[in-house]
């Protein structure tokens, strides 16, 4: 079976899959590999590992090397030249009347080429700013369009929670988000309070809707009417993190009871185990305490008789 590294060239960027030869290699490790665009800088994440040959999708790329202090040279150098590129860019964009938004220059560690990202509302026609740039900058240029979603983990930024964006930390790939996400969780549905800087919805919505779609599968809705030890009532609130509901009563004042309390045991349901375990553990103690009673109801008669004899 193949080793392979896991490697990115972001801090949250996207994993790839490299070759790792007899190279000793571990977790943050800076390294050089070779890629389709050239010589690149990237730091491992995770391995070397064995995988089966099914699993490839396509053929491994080596890593060359460890870096060194002259590629962490080559990296500074590589810095400049991408803020000339970005102000030359930037000025050429104009020159030429384009509908687009720079946002990051990227050169490779050997200077074969130079990568421009940018945004825009629709596709652009940039043929002649590519050979205009390739003239001035005097290498290879690509320029790539990126979504509003790829721009803002570029950029970074902070986000509603006051945190760095969670997409420029440590998500690597943009799941699905929906807006059931927001009304399965209760949270107010104001586009201001759940779309991130993005725009989009925020990536966040995701992380516990699992956890609050399971919680609630085999609640009634809010609002039914349900039965309790104190007499009937309605469902008022659902506190999925403290995994209680709260139940107005009809003869008055409210109660909070474990959300299993009102389980009602459909398929799949995760509360129905623990359901079962308190009603089992409730009858245990019933059986231990009508067990108590009855010897000491045994215990008053035998005493009884001892005194009467």
């Amino acid at each position: 079976m193949p080793r392979v590294v896991s490697i990115s060239f972001r801090p949250a960027g996207r994993p790839y899959r490299f070759d790792p030869g007899d190279l000793d290699l571990k977790p943050g490790d800076l390294v050089v590999v070779r890629t389709s665009r050239g010589s690149e800088l990237g730091w491992v994440r995770s391995g070397p590992t064995e995988i089966p040959d099914s699993a490839l999708e396509m053929e491994l790329k080596p890593v060359v090397r460890v870096a060194t202090e002259d590629d962490a040279r080559k990296a500074e150098r590589n810095a400049e030249r991408e803020s000339n590129a970005m102000e030359m860019a930037a000025k050429r964009i104009a020159k030429h009347g384009l509908p687009m938004k720079l946002i990051e220059a990227e050169a490779t560690l050997d200077g074969s080429r130079i990568v421009l990202h940018f945004s825009a509302e629709a596709r652009v026609d940039f043929r002649a700013l590519v050979r205009d740039l390739a003239r001035s900058l005097r290498t290879r240029v690509e320029l790539h369009q990126v979504g509003v979603r790829d721009e803002a983990k570029m950029r970074g930024g902070l986000g509603h929670c006051g945190r760095t964006l969670c997409c420029a930390t440590f998500l690597t790939t943009f799941d699905p988000v929906g807006i059931r996400m927001a009304k399965e969780q209760d949270i107010s549905l104001n586009p201001q309070k759940i779309s991130g800087v993005c725009g989009r919805l925020m990536c966040c919505l995701n992380f516990e809707y699992e956890h609050y779609r399971e919680a609630k599968c085999c609640l009634p809705k809010v609002g039914s009417r349900v039965e309790t030890e104190r007499g009937p009532g309605k469902l008022r609130e659902v506190h999925v993190l403290r995994d209680r509901v709260t139940i107005a009563l009809d003869e008055g004042g409210h109660i909070e009871l474990p959300i299993q309390a009102l389980c009602r045991g459909g398929p799949g349901c995760p509360h129905a185990a623990a359901a079962k375990h308190a009603a089992a553990a409730k009858d245990e103690q019933s059986d231990a305490v009508l067990s108590s009673e009855r010897t000491a109801a045994s215990r008053r008669s035998d005493n009884s008789d001892i005194q009467e004899s």
